[in-house]
This record gives C-alpha cells, sequence and structure tokens, in this order.
C-alpha cells in the first residue's frame, strides 16, 4: 500500500485547489475536512473524493469563490446562503458563525442553504469542540437509505454528529450515517469485484443483496431507528432552511455536474458552562470516558467510546503515513500532473 505523510498530503491539496481557483478560506476548510478526515480513518469521506470535486468545479457544479450571506431573523438563529460554494467552506463559516453566537448567547444555530457536498460532518463539530464548546452538525442527502417497509429509498444517509471537549487532547465525537454502510464502500466493493458483506443494502425491489451491482439503496443502521434519525434529520437540513427534501436532491454521482446541488446543512453550538462551569463540564465528561473504557470487555475486545477508533487511527497514520489505494493514487497523479503540483509519496 501506497502512503503518503498528513504534511505531504495537506500541502498537495492545498496547492490544487490554489490552482483550481479557490479563495483562500474555500481552500483552507476542504484541505483541512478532505485531508484531517484521511487521517483519521474515515477513508470513504476522505481524500478520495478530491478529484470528484475538482471534476465537478470544471463543470460549474461547485463554486470556487463564493459570495456566502449570512442573514439573521433572531439573535441565535441565522441563515447561510453558501451560494454553491464548497461544502466544507460552509461548514467551516456556519460552524464559526454559530460559535460567535453563542459567545454572545449560550447557543447559536446557522442553517445552510445553497451548498454542496460537505464531506465528513466531524470536521465541523470538531471545529467547535477544539475551541470548548459543544458542536452539533448534520447534513441531508441524496436518497439512498432504504425506507422502513418500503421497496425504495427516500431518505439520504443523513448523518448525525455531536462533539464535545474533555480534559484528554482530542474530544468526544459521534459521526455516525443512518445508514449500516456508506454507498462510498458499496463502489469499492463493485469496483473490486466483491461481494458485499450482509446485511448491507437492498435490490430495485427492496430485497436484500450482497452484489453491489445490484445494489439501489442502503439498509438503516437499526432498521426502524435509523429511518427515523434520518427523517429529524431532513427536517433539521431541507425544513428548517427551505430546501428539497427525499428524492428531490440531485444525486452526487449519477446526475449532470454542472447542476448545483444546493444541499441544506444544520449546525448548533452551545456553550459547555450553559449549566456548570465549563471545566466541570470537561472533568466530568473526562471521568465517564475513563469509566466506559474500564469497563469489562469480551475477550480480544475493548470497550470504547465514538472517536477512539478515529483517535487510534491518526496516531498510527500520523507514524506511519496515510495510505493510498491504487486508483486513488492513480487520479491524485493525474492531478499532479494537470496542475503541476508535486505529489510527494513516503
Amino acid at each position: 500500500m501506497n502512503r503518503i505523510s498528513y504534511d505531504d498530503l495537506c500541502a498537495f491539496t492545498r496547492a490544487v485547489l490554489d490552482a483550481l481557483g479557490l479563495d483562500a478560506f474555500s481552500a483552507e476548510a476542504v484541505t483541512t475536512g478532505l485531508c484531517e478526515t484521511s487521517l483519521r480513518g474515515v477513508d470513504s469521506h476522505g481524500i478520495r473524493l478530491l478529484p470528484h470535486y475538482v471534476r465537478a468545479t470544471d463543470a460549474g457544479r461547485r463554486n470556487p469563490r463564493p459570495d456566502f450571506k449570512i442573514t439573521q431573523r433572531f439573535p441565535t438563529i441565522a441563515r447561510l446562503d453558501a451560494d454553491n460554494g464548497f461544502g466544507h467552506a460552509a461548514g467551516m463559516r456556519a460552524i464559526d458563525h454559530a460559535m460567535e453566537t453563542a459567545d454572545a448567547y449560550g447557543t447559536g444555530v446557522v442553517g445552510v442553504i445553497n451548498s454542496s457536498h460537505p464531506g465528513a460532518m466531524a470536521s465541523y463539530a470538531l471545529r467547535a469542540a477544539r475551541r470548548g464548546y459543544v458542536g452539533f452538525a448534520f447534513t441531508h442527502a441524496d436518497s439512498l437509505l432504504l425506507s422502513h417497509g418500503g421497496t425504495r429509498p427516500f431518505f439520504g444517509t443523513n448523518p448525525v454528529c455531536v462533539a464535545a471537549p474533555r480534559e484528554e487532547q482530542h474530544p468526544f465525537c459521534l459521526d455516525m450515517a443512518t445508514s449500516v454502510y456508506p454507498w462510498n464502500k458499496v463502489m469499492h466493493h463493485g469496483a473490486r469485484g466483491e461481494k458485499l458483506p450482509a446485511g448491507i443494502a437492498a435490490d430495485a425491489e427492496g430485497r436484500e443483496t450482497r452484489d453491489p451491482e445490484a445494489a439501489r439503496s442502503l439498509l438503516p443502521a437499526g432498521g426502524y431507528k435509523g429511518y427515523g434519525l434520518a427523517a429529524m434529520v431532513e427536517m433539521l437540513c431541507a425544513i428548517f432552511t427551505g430546501t428539497a427534501f427525499g428524492p428531490a436532491l440531485l444525486p452526487m454521482y449519477d446526475s449532470p455536474l454542472e447542476e448545483p446541488r444546493r444541499l441544506g446543512q444544520f449546525y448548533m453550538v452551545l456553550r459547555c458552562d450553559g449549566c456548570v462551569p465549563a471545566q466541570a463540564f470537561r472533568a466530568r465528561l473526562q471521568e465517564m470516558t475513563e469509566a466506559v473504557r474500564r469497563e469489562p470487555a469480551l475477550p480480544g475486545e475493548s470497550v470504547m467510546l465514538a472517536n477512539d477508533p478515529q483517535i487510534q487511527a491518526e496516531e498510527r497514520r500520523l507514524r506511519d503515513g496515510i495510505p493510498l489505494d491504487k486508483v486513488t493514487l492513480e487520479e491524485l497523479k493525474a492531478l499532479s500532473e494537470r496542475f503541476g503540483v508535486a505529489l510527494r509519496m513516503q
């Protein structure tokens, strides 16, 4: 497996985005989102998306230099028009505004319209948690989640994400799709000619399938409960913000790249000293963290909290480098040649 250091991956990504014409804030936001996500081991939403983002920008779907507009009807609630810019840039701007609002009022909410795919939502919730806030981040997505009791998808794999500070370096962070499996991994199985694991996907009739070529939807995590969470996220990201919902959203891959997707997102920030002192919040979350990790485990297992696997992946990848699969490496090499940007591998 080919590997690249985190610093070299960040430098390469930023240089490509600068050459593509992104403004400085957008380029920094996308670089942070993609590279940090790969560093944390979430490869489905990491650097492998960069070539698609470049194609979408070339075609006109993504605005490399958006004119963000924030309107504020209430002191703690704002709406950000992302001007079809990169979802990563919209998310960073939204969570920053929510933190500024929370400084004054204890909480801040930003609904986003006219956005594009924002990648992993942990990027935004962690941004808030690292600065001492509790951060929530949600996005809706194109219809891929099989409706409970239905034959076809209506909602997307709409993720739920929350992060909060504690005494150790890394915040608590839950970032989960409402599907059992991401669609990107289904595509990976298909590209490698592999069968899907059981309980992952359904065909055009809503029947479970292990054939990635026959897969048309993803099974919800927890059955009707995951389906219900997806509906909640859709309400926040589409109904609350005034954007399209369900099947009306353009698919990320199977739609013309010159057409903007106009996605919605929802961000909320809380001051962690809203009920108790900030230090008490961090100390008690650390106490809970350590108590959970000490819980009795099955043979060969350990009891972990959300984000523990990503923390471990980050430590490994900082030491050993970030692995790149063959397809992603070839696409990054093509970007290197196109833009004249060096791709330094380990």
